[in-house]
């Protein structure tokens, strides 16, 4: 694409000035438009060093009002950011509603460098172009409208701009080993960067080329691109075309219906102890071993109220160094948090590697209370299924360890536990009006769980039913579960 990229002529001076006085002046009424319809932007700034990305940026901004926009710099990862996944430092600072967010440089900055470089593989180079492609399509399926720019110049233009910074003082630190490498590997530079570009182009966040021989031009063309973009997303949303809900591409394991599966099973207190004592010996072993091999876990807990999540979340913790595990209690999302994907508030809990972070409720609650209580569209959770597979997937070839608990009780239980905490003053505080109206779904529930795990239970991240009439025996069979899942991951690292 960018090889056969024929550039636009480019005007006389004077009617570039006209027409950038007009598209200043359109690109301001619509950030207001983008409030008012709550449409969040993304807008990534790619391209050759000394294309000017940042001078032209400043040029475009200051037109807009600061109020409503943000500017990131995203070109080095911190030593943080490479702890977590890949997608974890774009995810995280994804624009709110109503909202623009600028990035001075991507993923794509990231990948190419790094497979030009020679530090990942073709087969991991790939990898990551899968995982980019989704997250972008899910913004874009999610509401946003992402508009990605590349800057472009020859080989000699950049040659010619790099001598001119350095031979400044003032600019000279501008001007990178990198940059120098890859002015002096232009075509090489240039056939992965135009592999890339078309294998990211689609529909949903297609590219577009600015010509960089001249900043009043380069500001020109994109500034007029991100009006004709907001216009179209504006029109998208004004016709309430809905985000296609995508075939399935990851193999399922089969799972049994919550009411075929027995819960009569039972153990002893003395039982219980012996191995309660064993079984987190073993797990603050582990834990250990997981920090020194920097592999990150990833527990996340789903189960009816009354079931016991707290007690088994607190017997798996109670094995843990308190400085390598954090457990994420879940409840409605605040503000901040509506206002953006539904997955980011999940992203900005992920834990560094070497860590675990232990989740009280998840991302699935997309497709259960949102999707019973009409917090969400049909369209939304339908397509939530494929979404939150391909971002277990994120996370497994990440390295995490995903380990996935449904608590389950029956019917009659939940009504003992809910009376026993009605009836207890020191228990009160864990019962409430919206627990007994969820009660009432009982029927819907179930069904919405047997369709949420017969659509999420993959190989990389396998359900686990724990059953917990008998909550000691539940706690058990999680902790040994949490110690198999580990133990095969440091297995396969061998």
């Amino acid at each position: 694409m960018l090889k056969e990229w024929v550039k636009e002529k480019r005007p006389d001076d004077e009617t570039i000035s006209q027409r950038l006085e007009i598209a200043r002046s359109e690109l301001a009424k619509r950030q207001m438009l983008v409030k008012e319809h709550k449409l969040p932007v993304l807008v990534i700034m790619d391209g050759w060093g000394a294309a000017g990305k940042g001078s032209v940026l400043g040029r475009v901004i200051k037109n807009m009002d600061p109020r409503f926009f943000k500017c990131e710099t995203l070109t080095e990862p911190t030593s943080e950011d490479l702890r977590k996944p890949f997608l974890y430092r774009y995810f995280v600072k994804i624009p709110k509603e109503g909202q623009f967010s600028f990035y001075d440089g991507s993923w794509m900055e990231s990948v190419t460098n790094s497979l030009l470089q020679g530090d990942i593989t073709k087969k991991k180079y790939k990898e990551y172009l899968t995982g980019i492609k989704r997250f972008e399509r899910q913004l874009n399926d999610n509401g946003y409208l992402v508009v990605k720019l590349f800057f472009h110049i020859d080989e000699k233009t950049q040659k010619k701009r790099l001598d001119e910074l350095e031979s400044s003082d003032v600019t000279s630190w501008r001007v990178s080993d990198s940059d120098r490498w890859q002015n002096k590997h232009y075509k090489k530079c240039l056939d992965v960067f135009d592999e890339y570009i078309e294998a990211t182009n689609q529909f949903v966040a297609p590219w577009y080329f600015v010509d960089s021989s001249s900043k009043k031009w380069a500001e020109l063309q994109m500034t007029e691109i991100l009006v004709a973009s907001i216009d179209t997303a504006l029109k998208n949303a004004e016709a309430k075309r809905e985000a296609p809900i995508l075939q399935n591409t990851f193999a399922m394991k089969k799972m049994p219906k919550l009411a075929d599966i027995p819960l009569d099973k039972t153990m002893t207190d003395e039982e219980y102890q012996k191995e309660l004592d064993e079984l987190q010996d073993r797990l603050k072993q582990l834990h250990n071993e997981i920090y020194h091999k920097k592999i990150p876990v990833i527990i996340a807990y789903e189960g009816w109220d009354a079931a016991g999540k707290g007690g088994n979340i607190k017997r798996i913790a109670a094995a843990l160094d308190p400085r390598g595990y954090e457990v994420h209690p879940i409840a409605s999302p605040e503000p901040a948090e509506k206002a953006r994907h539904y997955l980011w508030r999940f992203w900005t809990r992920l834990p560094k590697d070497g860590h675990i972070a232990i989740f009280d409720r998840t991302w699935y609650g997309r497709v259960m209370v949102e999707r019973l209580e009409g917090f969400c569209s049909e369209n939304d959770w339908q397509r939530a299924y494929n979404e939150i597979n391909e971002f277990e997937k994120e996370l497994c070839d990440w390295g995490a360890v995903i380990i996935k608990f449904w608590v389950q009780i029956d019917k009659d239980t939940q009504l003992e536990r809910f009376t026993d905490r009605q009836n207890t003053p020191e228990k009160q505080w864990k019962i409430t009006d919206e627990d007994w109206r969820n009660r009432e779904k009982w029927d819907l529930y179930e069904d919405a769980v047997d369709e949420m795990m017969a659509k999420t239970n993959t190989a990389f991240a396998p359900w686990h039913v724990l059953e917990s009439n008998d909550k000691k025996y539940a706690r058990i069979k999680a902790l040994k579960i949490v110690i198999k899942s580990i133990e095969k991951r440091l297995e396969e690292l061998k």
